[in-house]
């Protein structure tokens, strides 16, 4: 069944409305739905509901409420992954692909090493890699819309980690500890998590040192160095397979 996300202020006691203007084009044009059809409608923070159309309007689509159920698809753990920001191209790959794993939020992040050009304007990156997580969301059905958040300087990352149960820094100069033996030696399952990745280059000695000494778990993600745009995905998948599954 088709699924739609609205914000939780238009879920009434009985009815939803959507007012998102692609989402009511997409169910019109594209699915061809009308009165008597039935969606899945997420309030993108608990609940979603199987919805039967009853009103087209000019500006909205009238929703009746069948049913409401929690979550069914959505992890428990939440992972933030803090991504060093890639040559062009590669973040919206690393969105795609970690909003279908599970992550709750992504945040790009500027490093010693980041090659970017633009920097000033960068809220329309952040607006176009957010649509590519609402794609991303919608297709695999998850139960929320993961953010992507604005960047931030290394500093500000660092500072935020204290945040975070369980921050995982995949190091490719670590050689003792896995992944592995790191996720199965936790004794209380962590609610949140922290997943650091650096962009092409990694991160610089200094910046490795700043994370071990806010309490990052350096790790090794296995004996070859993945590049940025799978180190993340990898990351987050042993994580979900160990803590989650």
């Amino acid at each position: 069944m088709n699924k739609f996300f609205v914000d939780k202020t238009a879920v009434g006691d009985r009815t939803i409305r959507i007012f998102d203007a692609d989402d009511r084009k997409h169910m019109t044009k594209v699915l061809r739905l009308g009165v008597g059809d039935t969606v899945v409608i997420s309030d993108t923070e608990q609940f979603e509901y199987t919805v039967e159309i009853t009103e087209i309007g000019k500006d909205y689509i009238e929703t009746r409420i069948l049913d409401k159920q929690k979550f069914a698809r959505e992890p428990e753990l939440r992972i933030t992954l803090f991504q060093g920001i890639p040559k062009q191209g590669k973040m919206e790959t690393v969105i795609q692909k970690t909003v279908e794993l599970g992550v709750f939020s992504i945040v790009p992040v500027f490093t010693d090493r980041s090659v970017v050009i633009d920097r000033g304007n960068f809220s329309k990156k952040i607006e176009r890699w957010q649509r590519i997580a609402d794609e991303a969301a919608k297709q695999c059905k998850r139960g929320i819309i993961p953010r992507i958040q604005r960047e931030m300087t290394f500093r500000e990352m660092a500072d935020s980690l204290a945040d975070f149960d369980l921050i995982l820094f995949p190091y490719e100069n670590e050689e003792r500890r896995s992944i592995k033996d790191c996720l199965r030696m936790i004794e209380q399952k962590p609610k949140t998590v922290a997943v650091i990745i650096g962009p092409e280059g990694g991160f610089s000695d200094s910046e490795a040192e700043a994370l071990i000494r806010t309490g990052a778990q350096s790790v090794s993600l296995g004996k070859t160095i993945l590049r940025t745009e799978t180190a993340g995905m990898a990351t987050i998948a042993m994580t979900m397979y160990e803590l989650e599954l």
